[in-house]
């Protein structure tokens, strides 16, 4: 959760964002808590399996 935390924290030091930074800084966040919501999915399906996500496309 370091990525997500760093998002957040960058955008709370933004004073006056566009609206084109922040809905990007909220697709990025979106994507960070989808790639995480997977890897909770696929390890309730096997819990032995250790995946890497740099790999993965998403």
């Amino acid at each position: 959760m370091e990525g997500l935390a760093e998002i957040l924290e960058n955008t709370l030091e933004t004073k006056t964002p566009s609206k084109r930074t922040s809905k990007r800084k909220w697709r990025e966040i979106e994507s960070i808590k989808d790639k995480y919501r997977l890897r909770d999915e696929l390890k309730d399906i096997d819990p032995m399996a250790d995946y890497d996500f740099d790999n993965l496309e998403f």
